[in-house]
Parts: C-alpha cells; sequence; structure tokens
C-alpha cells in the first residue's frame, strides 16, 4: 500500500528539510552542547496532563509497509509510526505529527538516542517565547518526554526527533514543527526496541 506512495516522496527529505530550516521551523534540538557548558540549564514550567491516565497505543498488527524488520515507517497521513518486525507483523503506535506548513517526507535513519533528553529550543521560538531557557533540562515538564531518536541522513542531523511528550492530548493531531510524538508509554517501548542505524521512512 506505501510503495507507489514512498517512491514518489523518497528524494523529498533534504528539498523539506532544508526549507524548514530556512524558515526557522526547526524541531526540538537537544544536541547543542553550548547550554550545558554554560551551565544555562533550567527547569520551566510549561503546561502538562501528566496526570491523564495515558495508557499505551501499541498494538501489533498486519505490516502495511513491506520494509524490512527493523524499520520505521511513519504514515502522516493517518497518524501511525509502524515498526516492522519479523513474520509480516508490525508494532502500531499512535503519533503526533507535524502541522500545517511543516509536514516533510522521506528517508532517514536513527543517529542517537537520549533518555529524558535535555532540550534546546531553536532561536526563533526563543523569539516567539522569551520565557523559554535557552536550555532545558530532561524530566516530565520537557516538550521531548522520556525519550528521543535523533533523524540524521547523508547531511547530518535533520533537526526532527522521534520523541515522547508531556501533552498527550495532542497524540494523533498535526501540531508539530516536524517531529513525531509519541505517547511517553509508547515511546519508551520504541526506544527499547530500536537501535542506532535503524531506517526510518516518512511518508
Amino acid at each position: 500500500m506505501f510503495k507507489n506512495y514512498a517512491s514518489k516522496t523518497n528524494f523529498l527529505a533534504v528539498a523539506g528539510i532544508a526549507a524548514l530550516i530556512a524558515t526557522g521551523a526547526q524541531a526540538f534540538d537537544s544536541s547543542s552542547p553550548a547550554g550545558l557548558v554554560n551551565r544555562q540549564i533550567q527547569p520551566v514550567s510549561l503546561p502538562t496532563d501528566l496526570q491523564r491516565d495515558t495508557h499505551t497505543t501499541r498494538a501489533v498488527v498486519d505490516d502495511p509497509t513491506s520494509e524490512r524488520p527493523g524499520t520505521i515507517t511513519i504514515d502522516t497521513k493517518n497518524r501511525y509510526l509502524y515498526l516492522s518486525m519479523q513474520s509480516g507483523k508490525a508494532m502500531r503506535y499512535d503519533v503526533g505529527v507535524g502541522r500545517e506548513g511543516f509536514a516533510w517526507s522521506g528517508r532517514a535513519r536513527i543517529g542517537r538516542r537520549a533518555e529524558w533528553p535535555a532540550w534546546t529550543p531553536p532561536a526563533a521560538m526563543r523569539l516567539r517565547r522569551p520565557d523559554l531557557p535557552r536550555v532545558m533540562e530532561g524530566g516530565l515538564a520537557n516538550p521531548l518526554g522520556a525519550r528521543a531518536m535523533y533523524l540524521y541522513n547523508n547531511h547530518g542531523d535533520t533537526m526532527f526527533r522521534i520523541h515522547g511528550t508531556n501533552e498527550p492530548d495532542t497524540i494523533g493531531r498535526a501540531v508539530s514543527s516536524g517531529c513525531i510524538r509519541l505517547l511517553n508509554n509508547d515511546i519508551i517501548d520504541l526506544y527499547d526496541r530500536v537501535k542506532v542505524g535503524a531506517a526510518v521512512v516518512v511518508l
């Protein structure tokens, strides 16, 4: 089902990513060490819904992607992430995706992973939200949630992430700056199944 769609979008990643970066639409980024060196990390109180009962959305389904086991496929239209497994099965998770004007497609790979990652808000976001710190420490109030996996391509860091969230109501919606978000329970499960180097297909 996805093969023809994927073939049309394979080469759009570089252009899409460049456009987003050029317009200041970088997704959450915790890769900058400057804040760590300068000790500018600080906790910030952002709206959260941590008391909500957020059970996992994951389910084992027939794999609709035809990708090799270990590949992550993100169906942005239907707001699902599939992790291909053996015997034609896949683990499926509900996700939140990029809002209008920030969506992208293409191929990437997991370049690195982090548990309870810190977050460096992009400069454009800090202009809109001057209350944000240069770096936010990892934790329950952090927008990246419990885990983050950093997407790279042949040009290096794409600035996009697959990560958890402290806003469970956004799962199933198009609200992000291009990152893919899962419930914290789901990102922890996915993180434990996926290693650095895993292929990622965004449709």
